[in-house]
């Protein structure tokens, strides 16, 4: 074993794995000066991180493979995201003690979430989502269990006590890439399995999907052929058989379809007519919630009043009061065509449904996102402020900008998360990250909260 200054092998001491968080932790509490004992700090949080379970976004500096500690991995690589994150509050913290500190970092717990933010960038609006789901112990089936994403994201949840994953997928698979990713959680004893090639449920599950679906063209050989290769029927039979309380799939196959197997199982909530999508995008410029963005091609106005109103309900989970504008090339009645005139509709059906969200339509986009450019064409709107929540005709103008939006600004996405469903379902997209996952199985977990706290107060 060797460390060394050369690149070209393996634990290089590179002096840009310690200096630039010596510089934020002591810049951060005002230090006077650079003191051995916050050197010391510094080399310690190092040490301890090579020795930590490697995440997805540290597995990426790391190329393909993925270190555990040991002759090859000593010492993390120098593009390890997480260093921030152990460095500058071991060194912030070392000068307290010291003495050389002129603004003491008090609460550490802020200044973690503060540099988190660095690192993944929806921490912040996540918040409200993680404080309500913690130690809650909800369960989330994930039908795509084997995917290395959900199982990097599986150990976060447990770890941070989210709620418990319920795993679709074969247990050898599993525990191999377990073991290949570095991951130290084991299934049986930290997570459950749904095999779908050999489970003792298997009948049941049969049972309790045809009886859902026995009356839509599924026959029973389908149905069973179904139960052992239909990752997303499986997870939503669990669902509505009690066994689990919510579930996350989409990372492999089209969207449509997952929607339309939890359409069949799990089913609308009562007094919903139709699923929509909502979809978060977080930028340093703020966070923008757009709908639909997957589902419906081209709703009605009932339609986009219903997607605005669960919407606007969502959003307020996130601790946030949503501002919503139903954006048009329309500004205001400059133009009269058919999408103009059902989002005019749907204004009126909202107010008249929901008086207490505040609405206002149709409009530019500009006129959404700033006041002053709205204020000169329509100074009474009903809409004050930047508008948060941002509503389109069709699917095609909604995705199309989610996208553009998305690209330009580098923005975070978080969802889609599919709304009006019976029992918290959501479909996530193939290009989405573990952090990504962690999101929605947390989102999915405070919808369980909120919907228990409902049928306990009656």
């Amino acid at each position: 074993m060797i460390c060394t200054g050369r690149s070209d092998y393996p634990n290089q001491v590179n002096n840009v794995l310690c200096f630039p968080f010596i510089f934020r932790g002591a810049l951060d509490c005002g230090a006077t000066h650079i003191t051995e004992k916050m050197k010391m700090a510094a080399v310690d949080a190092i040490a301890a991180l090579a020795r930590e379970n490697v995440n997805e976004v540290a597995a990426k500096a790391y190329g393909s493979g993925t270190p555990i500690f040991g002759p090859q991995y000593l010492i993390p690589t120098p593009f390890d995201p997480r260093l921030i994150l152990k460095i500058a509050p071991a060194v912030a913290e070392a000068a307290r003690q010291e003495g050389v500190a002129t603004r003491p970092i008090e609460d550490m717990n802020q200044y973690m979430e503060q540099l988190n933010r660095f690192v993944f960038r929806s921490g912040l609006i996540m918040k409200p989502i993680f404080k309500v789901t913690q130690g809650t112990d909800h369960k989330v089936i994930f039908a795509d269990g084997e995917d290395e994403r959900v199982l990097r994201a599986s150990q976060v949840l447990l770890e941070d006590r989210v709620c418990q994953p319920i795993l679709v997928g074969r247990p050898s698979v599993i525990e191999s890439r377990l073991e290949r990713f570095g991951l130290s959680i084991a299934p049986g004893k930290d997570f459950q399995v749904v095999d779908p090639t050999d489970d003792p449920r298997y009948r049941d599950y049969v049972d309790a999907y045809f009886a859902k679906v026995g009356r839509k063209g599924i026959s029973p050989d389908s149905a069973r052929t179904i139960m052992r290769t239909n990752s997303t029927v499986i997870a939503a039979t669990a669902v509505t058989r009690g066994e689990a309380d919510a579930m996350i799939c989409g990372l492999e196959g089209r969207f449509p379809h997952h929607v339309r197997d939890i359409s069949q199982v799990i089913g609308l909530e009562p007094g919903v007519r139709r699923f929509a999508a909502l979809s978060v995008l977080i930028a340093q410029q703020g966070s923008k919630f757009f709908v639909d963005t997957y589902v419906q091609r081209n709703p009605s106005a009932d339609d986009i009043a219903e997607m605005t109103i669960l919407a606007a309900d969502e959003i307020k989970r996130f601790g946030i009061e949503p501002k919503a504008a139903l954006v048009s090339h329309s500004n205001f009645g400059s133009d009269d065509t058919e999408d103009t005139r059902k989002l005019r509709n749907a204004l009126g059906i909202i107010r008249e449904q929901r008086p207490d969200i505040e609405i206002d339509g149709e409009m530019h986009g500009d006129a959404a996102l700033n006041q002053a450019t709205r204020d000169r064409t329509m100074p009474a709107s009903t809409l004050t402020g930047e508008a948060n929540l941002l509503v389109f005709p069709t699917l095609d103008a909604a995705n199309i900008t989610l996208n553009v939006v998305k690209t330009m600004l580098d923005a975070l996405h978080v969802g889609p998360i599919l709304l009006g469903t019976n029992s918290p379902a959501h479909v996530l997209t193939p290009s989405v990250t573990s952090r990504g996952v962690v999101n929605m199985a947390a989102i999915a977990a405070a919808q369980c909260v909120q919907n228990a706290k409902q049928i306990e107060n009656g």
